[in-house]
């Protein structure tokens, strides 16, 4: 396998024997995976050709800065955000001495109860996680204020979400943030997104917007959070990075094979679980249903992100990055900075 692009020369930041450094990094973290597949899967190139450039650049972007940088990353339901983020965490750690924490989006959705609320109080919809709306951004704002700040103590923990039971965990079970974070990363499907306007709210995208919000009573509902306290959460984003699926229909594709294997990791726990609530694992029907919620979204996304975020990392149908575009460049890339 060979990689079909890679980072632009005019921005390859830090010399290439740092660049290297990093790329022993990464190869050291998944040396057991090279060794077990015994093939060459042009992993290695990769680091090369675009993670570990990615996280120079970064860093590069984190020293001008001189404080903690915030980098937010936008991806659709199974892009790979876990994944990126994964490599960017070793890259940044291991490879160019940064101290890393990431947040997702999806650790701050509401508990169940809450949700059960606003569908009762305001739409049946709501009771869903997912979009904006369902989120305790209230506290993802807070995180991130205290951590830009360099409040390591103010920061706290943050909640664990467990998508198995559909709840958040218990507090016992929260994470503690590191002291003195370099880079945070703020990842989510929905970061960054912008709202829309009235005009776009009114005709429905799918089958679920059309038969059970006829009226767009939660769909204006989504919208206005997007303009109020998601606005303020994503204002902290300093830099933003879109995963860029090829299509609405991949998505439907990739999140079906991430619940499969959702339900792979959870088997294990059913015969434990017997006392407790039942596993919430999705068939294909209401996977269907599930993505209809975040459809709008996604396809605005897709639309107008391209241009908005800093870097874009456009995907093929077979989930390889095949284009990067640099929308904010540094003017000074380069060993000295």
């Amino acid at each position: 396998m060979s990689v079909l692009t890679r980072w632009p020369e005019d921005q390859l930041c830090l010399s290439a024997a740092q660049r290297r450094q990093a790329v022993q990094a990464l190869e050291r973290a998944f040396a057991s995976t090279l060794e077990s597949l015994r093939v060459d899967i042009g992993l290695v190139e990769m680091f090369e050709a675009i993670y570990v450039p990615l996280a120079a650049w970064i860093t590069c972007r984190q020293r001008h800065q001189g404080a903690p940088l915030v980098v937010g990353l936008n991806g659709a339901q199974g892009a790979g955000k876990s994944t990126l983020f994964t490599l960017l965490e070793i890259a940044l750690s291991e490879g160019f001495g940064l101290r890393v924490a990431g947040l997702s989006i999806d650790d701050l959705y509401k508990t169940r109860a809450e949700r059960e609320r606003l569908g009762a109080e305001i739409h049946p919809l709501l009771r869903t996680r997912g979009v904006p709306g369902s989120h305790d951004v209230e506290l993802g704002i807070a995180l991130l204020q205290a951590l830009k700040r360099g409040e390591h103590e103010a920061a706290g923990r943050i909640p664990v979400f467990d998508k198995s039971i559909d709840d958040r965990c218990p507090a016992s079970v929260w994470r503690e943030w590191p002291a003195g974070v370099d880079v945070v990363v703020l990842e989510g499907w929905c970061v960054g997104a912008s709202a829309q306007s009235d005009a776009q709210l009114q005709t429905p995208v799918n089958a679920l917007e059309r038969l059970e919000d006829p009226e767009a009573v939660w769909r204006r509902y989504v919208n206005a959070q997007l303009e109020g306290p998601y606005a303020e959460l994503f204002a902290l984003v300093d830099v933003t990075l879109m995963l860029r699926v090829p299509s609405m229909e991949a998505v439907y594709e990739w999140r079906s094979q991430q619940e499969k294997k959702l339900a792979q990791r959870m088997q294990y726990l059913i015969d434990t679980r017997a006392s407790r609530e039942p596993l919430r694992i999705m068939g294909e029907a209401e996977i269907l249903r599930f993505i209809q919620h975040y459809e709008r979204l996604t396809r605005a996304m897709l639309e107008d992100m391209p241009a908005r975020a800093d870097v874009v990392l456009q995907l093929n149908d077979n989930h390889k990055i095949c284009d990067i575009r640099i929308n904010r460049p540094l003017a000074d890339c380069g060993p000295g900075h």
